[in-house]
């Protein structure tokens, strides 16, 4: 475990034109991804009828590859219903490590 720490992520959304914002902090890995699957669904069930879903990652101060795991599970379920996805703000090492995965050749970077 990584120095103890509140392992918890916060997950917040706010749909706007018809478009579902969903803000996530904190950390996003193998502790906290089961909690932010379960609210990030629940916000994309809630607000079905959106044009378009965002995920702002301004938030995420670490992730690792079960984050990269979050994110393309979300894609896959939001591709059912041809809700298009996308990522907004990650900050450098998060998006260094989405770039050498190829997330963003699946879900886009804004």
């Amino acid at each position: 475990m990584r120095g103890g720490k509140d392992r918890s992520m916060k997950v917040e959304g706010k749909n706007s034109n018809g478009s579902l914002y969903i803000f996530l902090s904190g950390e996003l890995d193998e502790y906290s991804a089961p909690q932010a699957r379960a609210e990030t669904d629940a916000l994309i069930e809630n607000n079905f009828a959106c044009d378009r879903v965002i995920l702002d990652l301004s938030g995420v101060k670490f992730m690792d590859s079960t984050g990269i795991g979050f994110l393309v599970g979300r894609f896959k379920k939001l591709k059912k219903c041809s809700t298009p996805l996308y990522i907004q703000s990650p900050d450098f090492a998060a998006d260094k490590i989405l770039s050498m995965s190829g997330v963003y050749s699946l879900i886009p970077k804004l």
